[in-house]
């Protein structure tokens, strides 16, 4: 009798199933039903195949595609695999590399046959048809395990180079595998992957561009076509994502910038911000929102170097981690004449901060400090650089020169609790101000790290007991826990600010570190005589403000709120004779603290509607002969299709209460 594998099922139960059986003969011995909507499985929390034996005895959760993560995921893995699979049917000769999943879809680095010039987006409606014809086929995806040896012999049979390169780099000794879609095609995966192909929707993919990509990352190697594509578990689901990214190009920061002229970039400075004046009264508002709720909340603001020696780079543990993302020049700079002093070694260079505490730390120092002094919460507006590829720079989403609103919480043990709490409340009241939801994650230690176990236990022990005690730890603000997504020498919590078209932002972080301090000695005279250890809270709630400015202008669809739009209102004539009035409202209005400017032009007024529509100014008082005789202004808000007639006294008193900031209402 051949022996029973004891496989326990996620309601308590357990079945006897043969040796050899697989996940699917399971879902087949429950049911028809389950049978039929089973497309992978969690063998011992481990995806897989639906088809995969087991092991041994083993806990076992199958998946539908009511698991929707896990749904997504296999089928864009898939549909990568499909769309290999057409090119190379399309066009043989043509080589594949690699094609994951990716956060809202999938892509494919494949090289064009030498017949033929690089792929195109003129390409893809034919490529599209022919991954329909795949998935319809509903052709089995078969997992087998392969030697090194024999796909390397494949590869090179087929006169797939990157493929063999790639295999001919892999361990002795490991589980290799391939996957075979039908008889004739198959490719080198990891899977796992659904039973068919005829598992994907048809209708809910779309490929969506292509861009050039170098094999391996590296632009000394051949380039290679990469062929993007959107993918889902049906059309609806596809339909919405689409629908989602044309209501994001409308938003578009960069696009929104140029009409309401924020700001410009341009190749002379790489990754930093030419802000203009429109733009910079929105940095200063927010600059000035920002410095009244630290002031209230007990912080003291400092400004600290630009430049900093590297060994307090190296002391800190950045030079080890973040070295090449780093500006960096030499102390002191050759004489040619006289051959003056060389650059030998690292002690002699300086570089840019790309990050603010090790220098609030420096701050810190200065002097003997107390326990009674602690906390001491440490606030600087910092301007950082870090040496991004220009690759990833991405409007005000991705810059090399940005500003922090950020802070070092320095504390006793005894304190961190109360600290962190407090700044989940001052967090909250914050993005509450802007009209944002959130949600709040916890990111656990990563696999290299600085710092004991001990300590680490310890810290996010008390990010999550913070959270807790401050009624946050709920579904209601998507409380999360991330293992493996903590700096390298601290814990974090992360606040995820969901835009108005559903999108999430990680914006705010609070970071509880004992590292920092033991690295840089920083100590405080304890109530017992003795020197100890603080601990670090590093923290920020914009994060910085060119990606907070970015995300607002995206968020409010450039309709930014009455306070924070760099000019809140225009007064425009419709005949020359209302100009000294026009004059006139334009000057009460600024006494009662409203930015606000005139358009006196020749122009007819629905030309200056719509440019001032355009602008996305909040408010446009129209004025005229009538207007001017009665003191009445008539008011055009930026979104509605009616005009509001009111007395200039009125309309005053309006303006006066929108632009005043939520927290001084």
């Amino acid at each position: 009798m051949s022996e029973l594998l004891k496989i326990s099922l996620p309601d308590g139960s357990v079945r006897e199933m043969p040796a050899g059986s697989s996940p699917a003969d399971v879902a087949a011995a429950i049911g028809p039903g389950l049978a039929k909507a089973a497309i992978a499985a969690r063998v011992d929390g481990e995806l897989r195949d639906l088809g995969r034996p087991f092991d041994g005895d083993a806990e076992l959760a199958l998946v539908t595609a009511r698991d929707e993560d896990d749904a997504l995921e296999l089928a864009r893995h898939d549909y990568a695999h499909v769309l290999a699979e057409a090119v190379q049917t399309l066009w043989p000769g043509t080589q594949i590399t690699f094609g994951p999943a990716t956060d809202d879809g999938f892509y494919y680095d494949v090289m064009a046959p030498a017949t033929r010039d690089p792929f195109s987006m003129d390409d893809l409606p034919a490529i599209e048809e022919k991954m329909r014809e795949i998935i319809k086929a509903d052709k089995p995806l078969r997992r087998e395990v392969w030697t090194r040896q024999q796909l390397i012999d494949r590869w090179k049979a087929e006169g797939e180079t990157f493929k063999a390169e790639w295999a001919a780099e892999l361990p002795e000794g490991e589980e290799l595998t391939v996957y075979w879609s039908g008889e004739d095609w198959l490719d080198m995966c990891r899977g796992p992957h659904l039973p068919s192909t005829g598992k994907l929707d048809p209708q809910a993919f779309k490929l969506m561009r292509v861009a050039g990509a170098y094999w391996r990352g590296d632009q000394k190697n051949a380039q290679l076509t990469r062929i993007y594509g959107t993918g889902w578990l049906n059309k609806k689901q596809l339909n919405a994502h689409l629908t989602r990214l044309e209501e994001a190009a409308k938003r578009d920061h960069r696009k929104l910038a140029r009409e309401m002229d924020l700001f410009h970039l341009q190749e002379e400075a790489h990754g930093s911000v030419f802000w203009h004046p429109n733009g910079y009264k929105v940095w200063r508002e927010l600059e000035a929102y920002m410095r009244r709720a630290i002031d209230g909340a007990g912080y003291q603001e400092i400004k600290t170097p630009q430049v900093m020696d590297a060994r307090q780079w190296e002391k800190s543990g950045h030079w080890g981690k973040y070295r090449e993302n780093m500006f960096v020049v030499p102390d002191e700079v050759p004489n040619v004449e006289d051959e003056g002093p060389v650059v030998s070694h690292d002690a002699d260079w300086m570089a840019l901060k790309p990050m603010n505490c090790p220098a609030h730390v420096l701050v810190f120092k200065q002097g003997i400090t107390s326990y009674r002094e602690l906390p001491i919460r440490l606030y600087e507006n910092g301007c950082c650089h870090r040496n991004e590829p220009h690759g990833a720079l991405h409007g005000l989403m991705r810059v090399r020169q940005f500003t922090q609103d950020d802070a070092h919480i320095f504390c006793r043990e005894d304190q961190i609790v109360d600290e962190v709490r407090a700044f989940c409340e001052l967090a909250d009241r914050v993005y509450r101000d802007f009209g944002f939801t959130y949600s709040i994650k916890l990111a656990l230690r990563p696999d290299q790290r600085f710092g004991s176990d001990a300590d680490w236990d310890k810290a996010e022990d008390e990010l999550r007991n913070a959270v807790i005690e401050a009624g946050l730890a709920t579904e209601e603000y998507g409380w999360e826990e991330l293992p493996g997504e903590g700096a390298f020498y601290a814990p974090k919590l992360e606040w995820h600010l969901t835009d108005a078209i559903g999108r999430t932002w990680q914006v705010g972080t609070i970071q509880s570190d004992r590292v920092l301090p033991e690295r840089l000695d920083a100590t405080y005279v304890g109530e017992d005589g003795e020197k100890h250890r603080p601990v670090m809270l590093h923290r920020a709630i914009f994060g910085s403000y060119e990606r907070f400015i970015g995300i607002l202008i995206e968020h409010f669809a450039g309709k930014l709120p009455v306070w924070l739009a760099p000019v809140q209102a225009v007064v425009a004539t419709i005949v020359s004779d209302a100009d000294d009035y026009a004059n006139e409202v334009v000057a009460k209005l600024q006494a009662a603290g409203v930015r606000v400017e005139s358009d006196l032009r020749n122009e007819k007024i629905n030309y200056k509607v719509r440019e001032h529509s355009v602008a996305k100014i909040p408010h446009l008082l129209v004025v005229g002969k009538r207007e001017a005789e009665e003191g009445t202004v008539a008011i055009r808000t930026l979104g509605e299709q009616q005009q509001n007639f009111c007395s200039l006294d009125e309309a005053i008193a309006m303006l006066k209460a929108e632009v005043t900031p939520p927290d001084l209402t």
